[in-house]
């Protein structure tokens, strides 16, 4: 049995595959969304921490996230309607980045210059004075807890850049609600609880999904956003021998403990991020501290074979090794015996920098490798796709002659060819969540 054929099938009803929908159905794209859950937003991007900052490795990495900040400042005006739902809420908060070895700060302001991103460098006595719960101590290399020179004392002290416009989405599953009911008002169709089991194709082109239910859609093009699943679509597209850079699933956890009390009485705790101890963190709207990890060398990373056969519970081995990590910069922290946290699947490819391109397939795109540093940038990767496919589609070769995508609102042009899977493994990465 056939559906009603389509321009486009997106497979994925996360941030990303929302934010597609809606770029595609506002250029007039006949889109359908297909989740197997039951509902949007419901896998990695519901164990997002949604944080909002532009330190990046890279000129597309920084300039994206710039793009997308502007769009989150003004969510409504770029939904452009009003979600029965409710709205997300982008939190301003600030954040700063404690210096490490691990990332090239030199390379990230220089970035942030040429972007026009506002910051200020801090020594140790501003961070004392403006972030007085912090202690600037010098730690690293990132230790395991166990390790008993995890509580060694400290041999100096760190600064740090300050970014005042970092900050947070209060609810990240609500945010793809928020982008698929824009995309459902132009027009777009969503289907959960359906799982696509085949990618058909005729003469080395996409014509369409199969699902579980015996169904066909028809479509002419076919996007795989299905995060830490991308690699089984592939597969069934037939397309996994074309990529340079590969992805794989990954189990991470995060982790809620009280604020200390007075941190954050006169406005909510900004957005750290400490590769100096291998630790993110951020206040909450409930007066808790939400802490996350930046995958230092001594924690081994939790890959996956099968990306639903993982433990959905916080463990206290992990939960420890965070939540310890952030008690040495905020010494007023209490650590609780029993873990509250989420644990998710990421997405991650091997430089930790999305696929956003074409493939050999005809017509068959991926937006994939996204989870981790991604959900900033959901606003615009709607559009990224939509040039990417739209010029694809008028017969460019993206390959060879890579797209050139002048972001709208800040002027700045990016080299889509950043984003191929065709790439080398980019050396210019910190291979963590930093990106």
């Amino acid at each position: 049995m056939e559906h009603t054929a389509y321009d486009a099938a997106i497979i994925g009803a996360g941030v990303v595959g929302c934010s597609i929908a809606h770029a595609l159905a506002r250029r007039g794209y006949r889109v359908c969304v297909l989740d197997r859950s039951g509902a949007v937003g419901s896998g990695s991007t519901s164990a997002s921490s949604a944080n909002i900052r532009f330190n990046y490795s890279t000129w597309e990495g920084v300039a994206l996230a710039w793009e997308a900040y502007t769009r989150w400042e003004r969510w409504a005006d770029h939904l452009g309607v009003v979600d029965e739902a409710g709205t997300a809420r982008f939190v301003k908060t600030g954040g700063v980045v404690l210096d490490s070895p691990d990332q090239d700060t030199g390379r990230v302001l220089a970035l942030f210059d040429r972007a026009g991103i506002p910051y200020e460098r801090w020594d140790a006595a501003t961070l004392r004075s403006r972030l007085p719960m912090l202690d600037p101590a010098h730690h690293y290399p990132p230790k395991r807890v166990e390790d008993p020179d995890f509580w060694s004392d400290p041999d100096g002290e760190v600064g740090g850049y300050w970014m005042p416009d970092n900050g947070f989405v209060d609810d990240p599953a609500l945010a793809a609600h928020n982008l698929m009911s824009a995309a459902r008002r132009h027009g777009a169709e969503l289907r959960l609880r359906t799982s696509v089991t085949g990618i058909r194709r005729v003469d080395g082109a996409v014509t369409g999904v199969e699902l579980a239910d015996g169904v066909t859609v028809p479509a002419r093009v076919v996007v795989n956003a299905a995060g830490p699943h991308s690699s089984v679509v592939n597969a069934l597209a037939g397309v996994a021998d074309d990529f340079n850079v590969g992805t794989r699933p990954m189990r991470q956890e995060v982790h809620q403990v009280a604020a200390p009390a007075g941190a954050g009485a006169d406005r909510l705790i900004p957005l750290v991020g400490d590769l100096d101890l291998g630790t993110y963190f951020r206040g909450t709207p409930n007066g808790d501290l939400l802490i996350g990890g930046t995958e230092p060398a001594c924690d081994p990373m939790e890959w996956l074979d099968d990306p639903d056969d993982y433990n959905h519970a916080p463990t206290k081995k992990v939960f420890d090794a965070q939540v310890f990590r952030a008690a040495r910069r905020v010494p007023s922290l209490a650590v609780p015996n029993v873990p509250r946290g989420i644990a998710g699947v990421y997405d991650v490819s091997d430089d930790w920098i999305p696929v956003y391109d074409k493939t050999a397939l005809r017509g068959y795109y991926v937006a994939i490798g996204t989870s981790g540093n991604q959900f900033k940038n959901a606003p615009i990767v709607g559009d990224v796709l939509a040039e990417i496919i739209g010029a694809c589609e008028a017969g460019r070769d993206h390959d060879a002659a890579p797209v050139q995508m002048r972001l709208p609102t800040t002027g700045h042009t990016i080299d889509l060819a950043h984003y191929s899977r065709k790439r080398p493994v980019n050396q210019d990465s910190t291979f963590n969540v930093m990106g």
